[in-house]
């Protein structure tokens, strides 16, 4: 039996170095273990150590681009073999090298708080060997092991950004904010970037058992584990936030089992809000029966009577253009273009910087935009901002706007209910979306879904092929589409909406690295 013992439970160098010697001395997976340290083994049970056996030159890669490592470093990658010298099998290589999916997916699965995780990477590894395009097999009962496991460390990070909540404490330097986080797989390391980016202002820590972390303004440290006692209980925006939370639940969208899986129990110990949670479930069928029997807001009277002055003599009819996206509103509000003004409370123009590199576009407001004049503000617009915020995008420097400037619905009882518009819906309106992109010139404008795209583009495309494409424009400047956001909360299947959400998350980054 070959040994190999880590430095810690995440130490994926230290793994790689040990596996590849192992792979290079021809040591079969079923002769391999790694331990770490501090974890009790009996060391009679396996064969004795031979220092420097084995230790030959070696040559390994990362998605098939070789380094030569030379001799290894007995200490460097925080790992000691206890039996470097056993050699097992005939064939001995002198080099080798992996696919980049495989080691994207060992850095994941090492994170993963099954204790047979290294041996299930291993196992990997050595079998590459002779199927070197065995990553790409998604139904081999191994890769689909590995793959579902990265997946759940991914699912365990997206919960960490979501759920973690922090305190307001005082020290000798002022106020700093304490969290503690129960993290369903050690992603502790792997997450923090994301609060550093998001609270950059601030001096916080996060405590978690495996490991604490803390940012002074400047840096990032790490830390050993940490107690729930090492955290305060409870702070003065607790009840601010818990108000918020309150006045901010949509009773007319609940759906408790989708709510538990977005939000599993485990995590509800450590929330402040989820006290409130059962009671709020509890009141939301009459809270819904009242919303839906509740009058619709009514448009500005003002406003009404100025649109129906500039419809009469004709101040926005095809020979306008705006100067200024302001003047460009107004012109919205007096557009009879489309039968859709009718039915709409209001239309709604784009917001966002006037010089903005990027401007997205969506299809059209829903019935919260509709009512609020404001594009991307209601469910949909907060999948959104949580994707930008993840891709390192600052919704502040968007410019978010929509394809059709007024809400397509259908009356059910008082509830509107969207429609898709139709594209010669969209061809009319496209006249206010190009007069937005003059005004704005973005260098990039990501179009979401289909109609977003045949409204930038001017022709049907599609999404599922064409996402992730930099197209130029006749200006010169880069379009590129996806789905749209609304999409994801469609989506009935957790694992799905997950594997979803992430791709969307990588098209962004790819319109940040267009940026």
């Amino acid at each position: 039996m070959a040994t190999a013992e880590l430095a810690h439970e995440t130490d994926f160098d230290g793994w790689r170095a040990a596996a590849r010697r192992f792979r290079l001395a021809g040591v079969e997976p079923a002769e391999a273990r790694f331990v770490v340290r501090g974890q009790a083994h009996t060391s009679d049970l396996f064969s004795p150590v031979h220092p420097g056996e084995g230790r030959g030159p070696e040559t390994h890669s990362q998605g098939g681009v070789q380094d030569t490592a030379g001799s290894a470093p007995p200490s460097s990658s925080g790992v000691r073999d206890l039996d470097p010298g056993l050699r097992r099998g005939a064939q001995r290589e002198e080099s080798f090298t992996v696919p980049k999916a495989f080691v994207e997916v060992a850095q994941d699965v090492i994170l993963h708080r099954s204790a047979d995780r290294f041996d299930l990477m291993y196992r990997l590894l050595w079998r590459l060997r002779d199927q070197p395009d065995l990553m790409r097999i998604v139904s081999d009962p191994d890769v689909a092991d590995a793959m579902e496991r990265a997946k759940n460390v991914s699912r365990a990070s997206h919960k960490m950004k979501a759920f973690v909540r922090f305190r307001l404490v005082e020290d000798e330097a002022g106020e700093a904010y304490v969290a503690w986080f129960e993290p369903a797989h050690r992603v502790l390391e792997r997450t923090a970037g994301f609060f550093v980016r998001r609270f950059t202002t601030m001096r916080w820590s996060i405590l978690t058992p495996d490991g604490s972390c803390f940012w002074d303004g400047e840096a990032l440290t790490f830390g050993p584990g940490a107690r729930p006692e090492d955290a305060p209980r409870e702070d003065e925006i607790e009840e601010f936030w818990k108000t918020y939370y309150a006045s901010t639940f949509n009773p007319a969208r609940l759906k408790t089992r989708t709510m538990q899986g977005e939000m599993p129990k485990r995590y509800w110990k450590n929330l402040p809000e989820a006290q409130l949670i059962p009671e709020l479930v509890a009141a939301s069928r009459a809270r819904t029966d009242t919303m839906v029997q509740a009058a619709p807001t009514e448009p500005n009277a003002r406003l009404s009577k100025a649109i129906a002055r500039h419809v009469r003599d004709g101040s926005y009819d095809e020979g306008f253009v705006a100067s200024t996206l302001d003047e460009l509103r107004h012109g919205v509000q007096a557009c009879r273009r489309c039968p859709l003004w009718r039915d709409a409370t209001q239309g709604v123009c784009g917001e966002g910087p006037k010089q903005a590199k990027l401007m997205i576009v969506g299809e059209q407001p829903g019935d919260q935009e509709d009512l609020a004049g404001r594009p991307f503000v209601g469910p949909a617009g907060q999948v959104l901002n949580e994707a930008l915020e993840d891709a390192g995008i600052d919704r502040d420097d968007v410019f978010v706007t929509n394809a059709v400037k007024h809400f397509k619905h259908e009356p059910r009882g008082k509830r509107r209910l969207h429609k898709t518009p139709v594209a010669s819906e969209v061809t009319a309106c496209r006249w206010w979306l190009d007069q937005e992109r003059r005004l704005v010139k973005p260098a990039v404008t990501l179009a979401l879904g289909a109609t977003a795209s045949l409204g930038v583009l001017g022709r049907k495309v599609a999404v599922t092929q064409d996402r992730g494409q930099a197209l130029t424009m006749a200006d010169g400047s880069i379009a590129t589409i996806t789905i749209h956001p609304s999409y994801l909360l469609r989506l009935p299947d957790e694992a799905a909406r997950v594997r979803e959400r992430e791709a969307f998350v990588r098209d962004l980054q790819r319109v940040r690295a267009l940026l």
